[in-house]
């Protein structure tokens, strides 16, 4: 048996409303970098399916800048800890330095031109920013003369070195180095709100600050004298500038704003050469909150970020993006796939996460595609999907208490939802279309959005399963239920296990024939049980569940998921202690683990082919090769 990973469908950057999210490319512009959850992602530019992941910090991530030199990273976090780490295409990630910088959120990091020292601020207690050593994290300089937490920070990248910081106190600070230090506040009182990004021109001449204020200042690279303020007053920008990148020739400039636009502007003339406009309505989601232009590339490409989390390629030959990036920025709580079963590349998954979003990914190309409409405004907490009807359907339940059906050829919600009457735990769907949803203390059955029937049960359920016309379900007391759900019949129960283990049952899943079912714990062990109908169930409609095996035990925490194999032959399981196991029948005492799948728990897996997905906590999409004895 074998687990081998195949590939990461990264998550979208973590965004705030009202904070600048830095975006940074690697010098050959092949690659960005950026926060997301406890993650650091560096993500192909031109194949964005293609991604490595970091995984070492332990708070949430605020932002990763390249070093000049393509070969290091450096991340902070919002405990104060900056770490340095090899992010060469060969190199494995490994941790090259950790360093302690200030009591609080790494707001902004800047590596100098010889990839030795950077500069990292934030918002601490006792300062806002330090300088240390790449490699040793030595001090070589001191951040000073700030009242307030600190945004943005830049470091010019020609000798003499010269670097510059700005935040919330709405004063740019101007050091002279190495080592760096305190040169002076050139025009001080110039900007009236806070200044939230800084960047010095890549040949060293000039530098820039925007903010708040909607303004923009151009200095002296090598003196810090203020020159001018660059404004197009019929053109330039109505809300907050939240990002400021150069050029390669140093010749312009990209800003971007919670106007909810992207503007280019030639340095001399102060004036906008190009505008992209985002969202058809004024929606919040569309906010432009980060912005690079990668250097190193001829095609003039600028990516800018969304609040939403998504990254649009911008072109300045279109006033659209000529591609969105899209998929999850938080927990995906929920997967499923059109069939569950399918066996080729032309398959579809569908996600569902904490933020309320579902998306379709084409797990050819690894792209995502939000779902329109009437969505959720909360956790989906379980989806479902059918190819019953003449057009296959996706179902989903949320913790907004609604129940609500997506046109999967259309990818987009369709007709009214069906108000739950408690918060939904779990969803299912048999074969002939009927959905079954698991809620606080009942299993309703929906036909057409009608209910049509309740479950009876002994206690709260925990989780659900179908195969053909038959459900399953798990509950609190750790009893397992079958029951045959068949339209304009009542549900009858067909087996039951009173007891399975000490420890309420999280996750069912019954083998692709219906012949066997799964059931986790939330003590981390799963049990097998074969499904039998002897010449009394044939007349009685009942059937027996006979153990297979209970040796199915080496997760520590709650099982979230478990599919079966093809054949039948085994199992693939998630759980939150980070790890996926492939399991044999054949040999029910060996297994094998996947450590740490997803950073902070496996949320969900589902087989096609010969590749297995799962999702988690760090907002990702995993795939893996998994071969079973």
């Amino acid at each position: 048996m074998s687990i081998t990973a195949d590939g990461i469908y990264a998550a979208l950057p973590t965004t705030t409303r009202g904070q600048p999210t830095p975006l940074s490319a690697d010098s050959k512009g092949e690659r960005i970098a950026y926060a997301s959850n406890k993650s650091i992602f560096l993500r192909s530019i031109d194949n964005p399916a293609i991604s490595t992941q970091y995984t070492q910090h332990t708070a949430a991530t605020t932002v990763a800048r390249f070093a000049p030199s393509g070969f290091y990273c450096a991340s902070g976090d919002a405990s104060g800890i900056v770490k340095v780490w090899d992010c060469s295409p060969n190199g494995k990630g490994a941790t090259k330095g950790e360093y302690a910088i200030i009591s609080g959120r790494i707001n902004d990091i800047a590596w100098d031109g010889d990839s030795q020292r950077i500069i990292a601020v934030g918002d601490g207690k006792q300062r806002y920013g330090h300088c240390v050593t790449a490699d040793s994290g030595n001090t070589v300089g001191e951040i000073s003369g700030h009242s307030a937490q600190v945004q943005a920070v830049s470091i010019r990248q020609q000798r003499p070195l010269r670097a510059a910081t700005a935040g919330d106190d709405k004063n740019l600070v101007f050091y002279h180095g190495a080592p760096f230090k305190f040169n002076g506040i050139p025009g001080r009182g110039t900007h009236s709100n806070f200044i939230y990004g800084v960047a010095f021109s890549p040949d060293g001449s000039h530098l820039l600050s925007v903010g708040g204020d909607r303004k923009i200042y151009l200095y002296d690279g090598k003196t810090g004298d203020i020159k001018t303020e660059i404004a197009d007053s019929a053109e330039g920008h109505q809300g907050s500038i939240f990002g400021v990148s150069w050029s390669k020739d140093s010749q312009n400039f990209v800003t971007c704003s919670a106007d909810r636009t992207v503007k280019t502007w030639d340095v001399e003339a102060g004036k906008v050469t190009h505008s992209w406009s985002f969202g058809d309505v004024a929606a919040v989601s569309d906010q432009q909150v980060g912005v690079v232009w990668p250097a190193g590339r001829s095609d003039g490409l600028i990516i800018s970020l969304s609040l939403s989390g998504d990254l649009n390629y911008l072109h300045a030959n279109s006033s659209k993006p000529t591609k969105v990036i899209s998929g999850h920025q938080k927990n995906v709580t929920a997967l499923t796939s059109l069939s569950g079963r399918a066996d080729t590349e032309s398959a579809t998954l569908w996600t569902g996460s904490a933020e309320g979003r579902v998306c379709a990914w084409d797990v050819a190309t690894g792209n995502a595609e939000p779902i329109e409409g009437e969505g959720h405004t909360n956790i989906i907490s379980g989806l479902a999907a059918t190819s019953a009807s003449k057009h296959p359907q996706v179902y989903s339940v949320g913790w907004d208490d609604s129940l609500r059906t997506v046109d999967a050829g259309a990818k987009t919600f369709t007709g009214k939802p069906t108000t739950l009457s408690s918060q939904p735990k779990a969803l299912t769907c048999t074969s002939d279309g009927l959905l079954v949803v698991a809620q606080l203390e009942s299993v309703i059955v929906y036909s057409d959005g009608e209910e049509d029937g309740e479950l009876p049960l002994k206690s709260t359920p925990t989780s659900l399963a179908s195969t053909s016309s038959t459900v399953a379900i798990g509950s609190q007391d750790s009893s397992l239920r079958l029951f045959s759900v068949t339209p304009g019949k009542a549900p009858k129960q067909t087996a039951v296990v009173e007891q399975v283990s000490a420890t309420p049952l999280t996750a069912i899943s019954f083998s692709h024939d219906g012949s066997m079912v799964a059931v986790g714990t939330a003590a981390g062990k799963i049990y097998v049980y074969k499904i039998s109908t002897g010449v009394t169930g044939l007349l009685t409609g009942t059937s027996s569940l006979e153990l297979v095996t209970d040796r199915w035990s080496a997760h520590t925490a709650k099982i979230t998921s478990i599919a079966w194999n093809a054949d039948g032959t085994g199992a693939v399981s998630g759980s939150l202690d980070t790890n996926l196991f492939a399991w044999s029948l054949k040999e029910p005492g060996k297994r094998v683990k996947e450590t740490n799948a997803h950073k902070e728990g496996v949320n969900g897996v589902v087989w096609l082919g010969d590749t297995v997905y799962s999702t988690g906590a760090d907002a990702t999409v995993k795939k893996w090769k998994v071969k079973i004895a």
